[in-house]
């Protein structure tokens, strides 16, 4: 299969047989310029090293909050002013998510990779109007949906004449309070054709808690990558924090910044034994 280019290093389609995953990382939401930059040297360090292409990520706004007081940015134009330094300071690829119409061609302008959060996967003005701006979409797989589903709501991306598409599992509810990741999702949603990303810490959060806390398992994060990476996902996905007990949102679910290196190594190391085979 001919490789092609959807952002960087990231190819446009899915190849298991292509190498190295790729990485989208970074802190949950712009919280400040210190906390963005500090995430985003570490991050880029890491992984030129490792060669791992990498996009960073950071959403401007946090827009699907449990409760009315939790905390949803610092001012949109002041984020996304943050994140296109980012992007000029250590030449790399930004990621971000929209959660309206008209946030999509303003975050167009400001980074490489549109997402679509997991609860708005099914809004077909959002994904139209994302597909629109000509920039990759990365749709986030609803915690409701199953991974075949998936297809109708790339459909809509396609529609709008734009291929650059990611799809992204994030784990299936479970419950009230818990998630689980079925993998068997993963080689579903790459018979579209499209790179599959993997997760590694929504998936592991405890939503809708009597407290109007979002929980998590950060314990387990290191099982679902290790898992993910061996039966090839394309990509993954994480959020990572100096000091996820001081985040201003889902640290629960966050793994600390001194831990993405270690583990990131041994996730390579699966990789590589993978491939030599």
């Amino acid at each position: 299969m001919q490789k092609q280019e959807i952002i960087g290093s990231i190819p446009l389609i899915s190849n298991t047989e292509s190498g190295m995953f790729f990485l989208l990382a970074g802190p949950c939401v712009v919280e400040s310029e210190d906390i963005v930059m500090r995430v985003a040297e570490k991050l880029t360090r890491i992984t030129e090293r490792l060669k791992i292409p990498y996009v960073f990520k950071a959403s401007y706004r946090k827009a699907n909050r449990s409760r009315h007081d939790s905390f949803t940015g610092i001012g949109d134009m002041k984020a996304l002013g943050i994140l296109s330094k980012v992007r000029s300071e250590f030449n790399i690829p930004v990621i971000t998510d929209i959660h309206s119409t008209g946030e999509a061609v303003i975050a167009a302008e400001c980074v490489d990779i549109l997402q679509i959060p997991a609860f708005l996967c099914r809004q077909t003005d959002l994904l139209e109007a994302a597909g629109k701006t000509g920039k990759p979409v990365n749709i986030k797989k609803g915690q409701f949906l199953a991974p075949e589903a998936m297809q109708f709501a790339a459909d809509k991306v396609r529609d709008m004449g734009n291929e650059r598409i990611l799809l992204t599992e994030r784990g299936s509810s479970f419950g009230y309070h818990d998630l689980i990741v079925d993998f068997r999702g993963i080689p579903t949603m790459q018979k579209s054709g499209l790179p599959v990303v993997m997760d590694i810490t929504h998936s592991l959060q405890q939503p809708n808690t009597g407290a109007g806390v979002t929980g998590g398992r950060p314990d387990m994060i290191e099982t679902i990558a290790r898992a993910a990476v061996s039966i090839g996902v394309d990509g993954l996905f994480m959020e990572t924090h100096p000091n996820p007990q001081e985040a201003k949102s889902d640290g629960a679910n966050m793994l600390k910044l001194e831990l993405v290196e270690p583990l990131l190594e041994r996730l390579c190391r699966i990789r590589e034994t993978i491939h030599a085979f």
